[in-house]
């Protein structure tokens, strides 16, 4: 059936589904290694667009809010996508055996890179499924497949800028925890000064960087997180709107509605009856 599975592997997921959808799903999306077996994805970070299938492997380098569609797959021939957990520390042992020498300059970091699908990580991720009905060799073998695919990854064109994600001086590690307080406290007032302190980055580089990265800025990354849980709340906690606009840090009821209708395309109570009613 359809959905997001997790396995007996550490860090990997299997995602299959058997239909498209036309109303964007609405994550915070991990770190990871996305390889698609059959259909295609689009995914949307601020106004950049992204779209792969298995001619392709997509490599998500931090927290990111994104919108998401499956725009091919059907009963017949679903969407099969594989994905395996970035760990920073992970990234950061094995960047030092791949780039002995110390990492090359690279281009301006990003939340997310798309690459020609790589034979050798299909094969590799290949044989790592083929290690779940084996849990007693795949205690043993499963890390080693992880780190082939980790390395191979390392050393794809992408490979310099996906490494950032385990250098602790890196822009991109710096953003990643402005991200990560962000989340914590998405219901607190922000400035920019802090999280640029919290980055250890002055100011206008933190904003120039995070929004390279987020291709967002850090007032519309809060936004999107404080919109996506009070979405999360009035699902699963069956808050009402003035409730989950005030827990997420609104002061005002109708800014709340105004900015969840454009962010969803919908009113939140609407909305909200519309996903249980599809449930």
């Amino acid at each position: 059936h359809d959905g997001r599975f997790d396995v007996d592997i550490p860090g990997l997921h299997l995602i299959r589904y058997s239909k498209t959808n036309e109303t964007s799903n609405r994550v915070m999306s991990q770190p990871g290694l996305c390889v698609v077996a059959q259909g295609a994805k689009r995914v949307m970070l601020g106004h950049d667009v992204y779209e792969y299938d298995k001619s392709s492997m997509a490599a998500y380098a931090a927290e990111v809010p994104i919108a998401s569609n499956v725009v091919r797959a059907s009963e017949a021939e679903p969407y099969l996508c594989l994905v395996l957990d970035l760990d920073p520390r992970r990234i950061a042992e094995l960047a030092l055996k791949v780039f002995p020498h110390g990492l090359p300059k690279t281009q301006a970091a990003k939340a997310i890179y798309i690459e020609q699908s790589d034979a050798k990580i299909v094969s590799a991720a290949t044989r790592l499924l083929e290690l779940l009905p084996q849990p007693d060799d795949g205690e043993l073998l499963a890390p080693l497949l992880t780190d082939e695919i980790l390395i191979r990854l390392l050393r794809s064109p992408a490979g310099a800028q996906i490494a950032q994600i385990g250098v602790s001086d890196s822009s991109m590690h710096k953003i990643s925890r402005a991200i990560s307080w962000l989340r914590d406290n998405y219901a607190e007032p922000m400035k920019v000064g802090n999280l640029a302190e919290i980055a250890n980055m002055s100011e206008s580089s933190f904003h120039q960087h995070f929004k390279a990265v987020m291709a967002m800025s850090p007032l519309q990354f809060q936004k999107t997180l404080r919109l996506q849980e009070a979405r999360n709340l009035m699902l699963s906690k069956m808050m009402d709107v003035s409730s989950a606009s005030l827990q997420v840090g609104y002061a005002s009821v109708s800014q709340f509605s105004r900015e969840y209708s454009r962010f969803f395309g919908s009113s939140p109570s609407r909305d909200i009856a519309e996903l249980r009613e599809s449930a």
